[in-house]
């Protein structure tokens, strides 16, 4: 039988997972080069601490972009390792999710420049959206397309299918906020990335429904 080349590009999904890795850490590194000082400006020791004052709101956005990368490195990660094999379409999906990643830097400092304003905000935002829905589109189309494991059970696929959705709806509720202060904005999808990244103890599936070596696989990632 013809095989076409469709039919056997983009298998390999450890090699997107090591893109995947390269992309992530040139992204999280690229965070931190908007926070930096006005050394020309400063002289005494007051104005050093002035300046570290004035650099709070912008530690604040290195410190959920970088939150942000991270959770979804983990989201990424989830579907990856439950991933029997690739396609070429997979592939192109997962390549544009890390193009997305690839902007967040910019779109980072376009947030750290102007805080203050609505429209650096919703620019973060569609980046956020554009992350999540991405990873979205991958695992609806991962599940319809036989490309998971056989072991994934229908309970994992909801889990992370929900977790996504549950995200983009909080960062939603978060971006809202601007409307009265974008400071409380920037605060509040802060808090829901702490919600994601720091509470292990939360989880879709319920350790009941879990049998043996898939205990280590119960946390779908997050969005």
């Amino acid at each position: 039988m013809a095989l076409s080349y469709d039919d056997i590009a983009g298998r390999s999904t450890p090699r997107l997972a090591n893109l995947s890795d390269s992309i992530f850490g040139v992204a999280m590194t690229l965070l931190v080069l908007e926070v930096r000082l006005p050394v020309d400006h400063i002289s005494t020791e007051r104005e050093l601490w002035d300046a570290l004052i004035t650099l709070g709101p912008r530690f604040l956005v290195y410190f959920m972009s970088f939150v942000t990368l991270g959770i979804f490195w983990n989201a990424q990660q989830a579907q990856l390792s439950r991933f029997a094999r690739g396609d070429r379409h997979l592939t192109w999906i997962h390549i544009a999710f890390l193009a997305t990643v690839a902007v967040t830097p910019f779109s980072t400092a376009l947030e750290e420049n102007f805080t203050h304003l609505r429209v650096a905000l919703l620019l973060f935002w569609v980046n956020l959206v554009l992350l999540g829905m991405t990873l979205y589109a991958s695992w609806r189309y991962a599940s319809a397309h036989g490309l998971l494991r056989a072991d994934v059970r229908k309970e994992e696929v909801y889990a992370i299918e929900h977790r996504l959705l549950l995200g983009q709806a909080l960062y939603g509720a978060g971006f809202a906020l601007c409307v009265f202060n974008t400071l409380w904005s920037i605060t509040a999808i802060v808090m829901v990335q702490l919600f994601f990244a720091v509470s292990p103890s939360y989880r879709w599936i319920k350790p009941k429904d879990l049998r043996g070596g898939d205990a280590d696989r119960d946390r779908s990632g997050a969005a």
